[in-house]
């Protein structure tokens, strides 16, 4: 009996000795951002090698500030803000998470149907003069030799405000963020072009990330084996929330929609974002953008660095 005692005792030691020690993941996330959608979806596996501790962030700012400050390891963000951190010689890297961009939008009557017909027209801004998709506009309405932000009645605000703004008629037009674009899709409003549409317009072709998760190298290549499964188990649950209607439906109320057309919408255009190539042509394709919204802001959006610094993209 005593025997009996002694081995239990033994493979309870072996068993902590032996188990897996747990990398913790800090990640930054917004509320009502699609990335809680994900998280909220992981797979569950009592033998995965990291625990995630959220932190929930106010806005994408509020989110940068932490990952700058160590309060957070990780955060989703654009590739442009961590190459121009990096040329200030921070080590931030990006991985892909999302494609999906804006979209210019109008009412479904509207007599808008191509970028042509904006000349004279009250067009809302979200995201400011800076905004890429705004930048990138511009630089599709000059390849039809026509000067958008001279032509335009501007307002510029925040994307629940403009909604606003379009629903009472107040702007004739809209480029927004594309989860409120998907919103005024649900309520009839017509698409004119979206942010991929722009940039094929501009001879881009290539399916190149809009948004991804944010990390220090340093902090990636310590958690490396870690890193990788979080990303492949959040790969996992994007794919479950755009396969299973059980999935989708578990997440429903952190969508924060309360209409029965609005979840629909935003199902289909957060799936088309999901990022199925990442490898050269798709980096090349990065640096081609890069150049022309450094030109286009005149180095203010990208900071001095005449091209996309090397290490942006973490290479596994």
């Amino acid at each position: 009996m005593k025997f009996n005692s002694f081995i239990f005792a033994l493979l309870l030691v072996s068993n902590s000795i032996f188990a897996i020690e747990k990398t913790t993941i800090r990640i930054g996330v917004q509320a009502t951002g699609t990335v809680a959608w994900e998280l909220a979806a992981l797979p569950e596996n009592p033998d995965a090698d990291f625990e995630l501790a959220i932190q929930k962030l106010a806005n994408p700012e509020a989110g940068k500030v932490a990952l700058q400050s160590g309060a957070v390891d990780v955060i989703v963000s654009d590739w442009l803000w961590v190459s121009r951190l990096r040329s200030t010689g921070a080590d931030f890297t990006f991985y892909p998470y999302s494609s999906t961009s804006g979209a210019l939008m109008v009412p479904k009557d509207s007599p808008i149907h191509n970028v042509k017909d904006l000349v004279g027209k009250r067009l809302g801004i979200a995201g400011g003069e800076l905004d890429k998709n705004w930048l990138l506009l511009q630089a599709l309405a000059q390849h039809e030799h026509l000067d958008l932000n001279a032509s335009v009645e501007k307002t510029m605000g925040a994307p629940p405000l403009l909604n606003e703004q379009i629903l009472q008629k107040r702007v004739d037009a809209l480029l927004t963020y594309w989860n409120f674009a998907a919103k005024l899709e649900a309520q009839g409003y017509r698409q004119i072009i979206d942010g991929k549409g722009i940039l094929k317009g501009l001879g881009i072709t290539e399916n190149a990330p809009a948004l991804g998760y944010v990390f220090k190298q340093s902090w990636a290549d310590a958690h490396k084996q870690a890193l990788k499964h979080f990303l492949a188990a959040t790969s996992q649950a994007k794919n479950q929330l755009c396969t299973s209607d059980k999935a989708w439906h578990e997440i429903l109320p952190l969508t924060q929609t309360e209409d029965a057309t609005s979840p629909a919408a935003l199902r289909q255009h957060y799936c088309e974002g999901t990022v199925s190539q990442w490898g050269e042509k798709e980096q090349q394709a990065a640096a081609s953008i890069y150049q022309l919204l450094r030109q286009l802001s005149k180095d203010q959006l990208t900071g001095s660095a005449e091209t996309l610094d090397a290490g942006t993209f973490w290479v596994q």
